[in-house]
């Protein structure tokens, strides 16, 4: 039987919206454990997001300093993904044999249940990480889970019309997201990663991330809530 390889986008926002949110961890760890027990052909690539810590570090650094540079942003960015990374690993530890991913084109395999990375570098957020990882062990479909349940037609915050939207475009989601990269800012999947993920023919499915009987249905491809981005 051919090892079947899911990978998880977990944003920093549901591991450390504010403060490590240390119930929601242990409650993941529980269902990633029986997900992988349930099947040894089973693996998971899971990259992590920056988060809280990210987002506190960077406005510190905005406030301070009188002109800004975006690349120091960015690497603060960085290096809350890996601090988030790095505790991850760590509750998943007995599925883990190699150590943090920080350069995904530098993973040629993995000899473990669970592969685990964090940011690489300035220019892009975990997702792209999460699509090049993808694409090099042959996942179909990025599992982006967010603070978020959908992608919708337009910002649900500033339009009270905005639909929650089940599947959408990689065009039509381009036009949504634009673009440019902005450290920080707050998209359901990255613009960069977009690109390349509509270039490859990958889908994305955008879920919250802190609703696990929903992920354990994405993850058994059952039905689920949530948003397919895709070609076509």
């Amino acid at each position: 039987m051919a090892k079947e390889t899911q990978v998880l986008s977990l944003g920093g926002s549901i591991v450390a919206p504010d403060r490590v949110d240390v119930a929601f961890l242990r409650s993941l760890r529980g269902l990633l454990s029986r997900y992988l027990g349930g099947n040894p052909e089973r693996r998971l690539v899971i990259v992590v997001g920056g988060g809280g810590p990210a987002r506190e570090y960077q406005r510190a650094y905005r406030e301070i300093v009188e002109a800004p540079d975006g690349l120091v942003e960015d690497w603060i960015g960085v290096a809350a993904t890996r601090l988030n990374g790095q505790l991850v690993h760590g509750l998943l530890a007995e599925w883990c044999r190699e150590p943090l991913v920080i350069d995904p084109t530098a993973v040629a395999s993995f000899e473990g249940r669970v592969l685990v990375a964090a940011g690489w570098k300035p220019g892009f957020s975990t997702d792209f990480d999460a699509v090049l990882l993808a694409e090099r062990f042959g996942a179909v479909t990025v599992i982006n889970l967010s603070n978020i349940s959908h992608v919708y037609s337009d910002d649900p915050k500033t339009n009270p019309a905005a639909r929650a939207l089940e599947t959408i475009g990689w065009d039509d989601f381009r036009a949504l997201v634009g673009e440019r990269w902005t450290p920080g800012k707050n998209l359901p999947f990255d613009p960069i990663a977009t690109s390349r993920a509509a270039e490859i023919g990958l889908s994305v499915i955008v879920a919250a991330g802190r609703d696990l009987p929903n992920l354990e249905a994405i993850l058994e491809g059952r039905v689920f809530r949530g948003t397919r981005i895709g070609p076509g």
